[in-house]
């Protein structure tokens, strides 16, 4: 005496229709599925996405191949633009293509909603239901491949029906699934802002001309060690701690409201001074070299237009790791600053255009405060690359009071 099973087989959905589908028909799917996929107005920010993981620890552990792979990332931008202005150009061009795709998409919800089902209540499904969800499935799919507008949308259509008429009871309770998988998408997005990288946007021009007003960066949160959330407490540390010459962003331990970029001077324990601009630690001159007495850079006030400073650049160095610095005129504004001691936990910062900068010089921006450190719990992480520059000049600036996309800035490194 034969027996039938009775419930949905293992695998559920996918595994019957893996099981109906013919080589033929399973060339055609991945085909398709590739198709979908490379279409997608999404494909370019992915590509681009996956190439820029690797191109930040290129340049994070081998500073000297910024000068050929920096190029090559803004050059597969400006191709992923392309990319995804030819995509946006073939749909408004497509009314055919749009309703495929918009009918393929409904289509690979329902199925997967089924097949969700049949996984959350396992032994529940009788065989001969999910041999009917399969079969109907199977018919989607082939109009899917056929490219059959009106057919794939009467067969989604029966799928649906058929779905509510068996899955009705479970059916029901699906749209948990809607809100958990959102849940699920938005606790990634924190876990990554929090812990691993964040945006930060350049309000002033106390950095410059390493940074500008208008570029956007992206800190790296845990090379230090990751902040406890709603806290400035730091367990331990990951990687290594805060390095002289390392641009930092920090919540102002002065002004908890603000966060400030500087470039780190002093780490625990050194002694930092300041005589006629050139930066001592222990006792130790860092180099310095004149590169020019009149760099043209462009700065701006709150809410006020831009205007151009000339001014003198030097390349200093600190223990061997070079960065420019600005300076308002050749001579001092004071014979010397300091000597400022590091105390345990802490970092001493400044900004790279020296004479203009609210740093640990200044009390971090409140007057009158004396010299100010920063805590290690306050730093928020590392600054890694520009990702994006909306500053003086570039694209458009012409229609936006000089405020235009800078892409000779793409992908710079934050040295």
């Amino acid at each position: 005496m034969s027996t039938t099973a009775t419930t949905t087989p293992p695998g559920g959905l996918e595994a019957s229709m893996a099981a109906r589908r013919t080589p033929e028909q399973l060339k055609a799917s991945r085909a398709l599925l590739w198709r979908e996929l490379l279409t997608s107005l999404w494909a370019p920010l992915v590509i681009l996405g996956l190439a820029f993981i690797p191109y930040l620890v290129l340049i994070e552990f081998i500073p000297a191949s910024a000068a050929w792979a920096q190029p090559l990332m803004q050059y597969l931008a400006l191709a992923m633009l392309i990319y995804f202005l030819g995509l946006i150009g073939w749909r408004l061009a497509s009314p055919k293509e749009r309703q495929l795709r918009h009918l393929r998409h409904e289509a690979r919800e329902l199925i997967g909603e089924i097949a969700r089902i049949q996984k959350r209540v396992p032994g529940k499904i009788p065989a001969e239901t999910s041999t009917r969800l399969a079969e109907q499935a199977m018919q989607v799919e082939a109009a899917s491949l056929a490219a059959d507008g009106s057919r794939l949308e009467k067969e989604t259509k029966a799928l649906d029906t058929l779905a509510t008429q068996l899955l009705g009871v479970w059916r029901k309770q699906s749209a948990w699934d809607f809100f958990s998988g959102f849940a699920k998408a938005l606790a990634i997005a924190v876990i990554i802002r929090v812990f691993i990288i964040e945006p930060y946007r350049i309000p002033s021009g106390s950095m410059l001309p390493t940074l500008e007003i208008g570029d956007q960066v992206f800190i790296n949160k845990f090379i230090y060690g990751v902040r406890l959330p709603f806290t400035n407490y730091v367990p331990f540390q990951i990687v290594r701690p805060p390095a002289r010459g390392d641009v930092i962003v920090f919540n102002n331990p002065v002004r908890p409201e603000l966060d400030f970029i500087k470039r780190v001077i002093g780490i625990p324990g050194d002694k930092v001074e300041l005589i006629d601009n050139v930066v001592y630690i222990n006792g130790v001159a860092q180099q310095r070299t004149l590169v020019t007495e009149d760099l043209l850079v462009h700065n701006k006030g709150d809410n006020g237009p831009w205007f151009p400073q000339r001014m003198f650049l030097f390349q200093e160095s600190l223990d061997g790791k070079a960065h420019s610095v600005l300076q308002d005129g050749p001579s001092p504004r004071t014979h010397s600053e300091g000597p400022y001691v590091v105390p345990a936990g802490h970092v001493f910062v400044m900004g790279d255009n020296r004479d203009n900068s609210l740093d640990s010089r200044y009390g971090l921006g409140e007057p009158g405060r004396g010299v100010e450190f920063v805590p290690y719990g306050h730093i928020k992480g590392k600054a890694m690359v520009i990702w994006l520059a909306l500053g003086y000049g570039g694209w458009f600036s012409n229609f936006l009071e000089g405020t235009g996309l800078r892409t000779d800035r793409l992908f710079e490194p934050v040295r």
